[in-house]
């Protein structure tokens, strides 16, 4: 035709009136294509948490042996489950295991990182990396490293004592109805601190060091250096580390399970446990899921509460 355009001219024309209708969006306006990049993973996310989550919640209002036909019961597992005095007694534990997983493991973190950071020694990488190791060695291998440790027999603590004189406090620590519980704990304290040292070192390496040499200048020592520069500029890493170990605290059921098994007793009992055990011992499904349940937003609650008092103070 005459006039027209060559065909790679059109083409061209096309994709630069294209290309400007894309450029036409509000700035910051999500693209729909991202979703197709996104949709994999929310697929997977959602067949395999947001669904299980789901049907955990809805079991949760049925009394059910994970064999017959469940009954709806309402709210009747959760009121039992307020009533059941070894339930309470469960979440109790996880609370006290906090302390241990989670307040000490990061009172190390900080002391070690800030002795760390103020060290220029050889071999403080191999050093880091030893502090660091019993993050990353399965737990399984760690539960059957810590009950050789607390044997009540020949086991290496018990000799240890009597190798000093104290015999007096030898015991079976993770057999002992007052001991068994903080026993278990040290192991997550032993677990966790090496990833919250990792975090404050990583920290410790962005603050300016203009604000170490101000505080040096007014006279500060390394302690007020610490309080006054180091701690307030890890503020985002403690929320990070506070989380990460609290989560820890209170889904935990490995350690448990493979050292005591919730004894002596009920002694080391905790929530994650109380799951397994109602829904695979005692085959109440229903009432397993409302522990589940009450778990899970105790978590969403004490890691919104960190992360809210973490954002305020910014």
């Amino acid at each position: 035709m005459k006039g027209s355009l060559p065909v790679p001219a059109r083409i061209g024309l096309r994709a630069g009136r294209r290309a400007q209708a894309r450029d036409k969006a509000p700035p910051g306006e999500p693209r729909a294509i991202a979703y197709l990049y996104l949709a994999p993973a929310l697929l997977v996310y959602g067949a395999f948490v947001l669904l299980p989550l789901a049907h955990s919640v809805l079991l949760s209002f049925y009394s059910w042996d994970g064999i017959t036909e469940g009954t709806w019961t309402g709210f009747s597992n959760y009121q039992d489950l307020i009533a059941d005095p070894q339930t309470r007694a469960a979440f109790m534990h996880a609370l006290v295991l906090i302390l241990f997983y989670s307040v000490l493991p990061v009172a190390i973190g900080l002391l070690l990182a800030a002795l760390i950071s103020r060290t220029d020694l050889r071999g403080l990488t191999w050093f880091r990396t030893i502090l660091f190791l019993p993050q990353v060695v399965p737990l399984v291998v760690v539960a059957v490293i810590w009950s050789y440790i607390y044997a009540p027999g020949a086991g290496p603590l018990n000799e240890g004592l009597r190798a000093v004189g104290l015999d007096g406090l030898t015991r079976s620590w993770l057999g002992d109805f007052s001991w068994a519980l903080p026993s278990v704990g040290l192991v997550g304290t032993w677990v966790q601190y090496g990833l919250c040292m990792v975090l404050f070192i990583a920290g410790v390496q962005k603050i300016p060091t203009s604000l170490y040499d101000a505080a040096r200048v007014d006279g500060a020592g390394p302690g007020h250096e610490f309080l006054a520069v180091t701690l307030p500029n890890l503020r985002n890493e403690i929320a990070v580390a506070l989380t990460l170990t609290i989560i820890a605290s209170l889904r935990n059921f490995d350690l448990v399970y493979l050292t005591t098994k919730g004894g002596p007793g009920n002694a080391t009992s905790v929530p994650a446990f109380e799951v397994y055990n109602q829904a695979f011992e005692v085959g109440q499904v229903g009432f397993a899921s409302a522990i589940g349940v009450c778990l899970a937003l105790i978590i969403f609650a004490i890691t919104g509460v960190v992360n809210r008092i973490a954002e305020a103070r910014e």
